[in-house]
């Protein structure tokens, strides 16, 4: 299991933070927000890097 601890804990919180903050104020469906929160949320790292390469852009994109 793949722990994360100290400052590299912290600024994956702030990039998840930053991620589910993005996701909220794209122009996707209410649907794709919640499953898209939802896996950064449950999968830190991997949902990241998943949403980073495939998710949903901001509206400002």
């Amino acid at each position: 299991m793949l722990e994360i601890t100290g400052i590299g804990g912290l600024i994956l919180l702030v990039l998840d933070v930053w991620a589910i903050v993005s996701i909220i104020g794209s122009a996707q469906s209410t649907g794709s927000k919640v499953l898209w929160v939802l896996l950064v949320l449950l999968l830190p790292l991997l949902g990241f890097i998943i949403w980073l390469v495939a998710g949903p852009r901001s509206a400002r994109a």
